[in-house]
């Protein structure tokens, strides 16, 4: 995924598919100048992580 794209899920109030290593998840917030996203697995909301938004798959 790029970028831009993790940014326009990350505002939008409409859940997206998208998956981290297979596990869905959900985008907290984007950086945009270090290409990082902060995410968390849907059923594990207290499991926060940055990760690289190219490893971020849409569905």
């Amino acid at each position: 995924m790029n970028t831009q794209r993790a940014q326009e899920i990350a505002a939008s109030p409409i859940m997206e598919n998208v998956t981290f290593e297979g596990t869905p998840i959900y985008i907290q917030h984007v950086d945009g100048n270090t290409g990082m996203a902060r995410i968390y697995p849907l059923n594990q909301p207290e499991n926060e992580q940055t990760v690289p938004v190219g490893n971020l798959i849409e569905h």
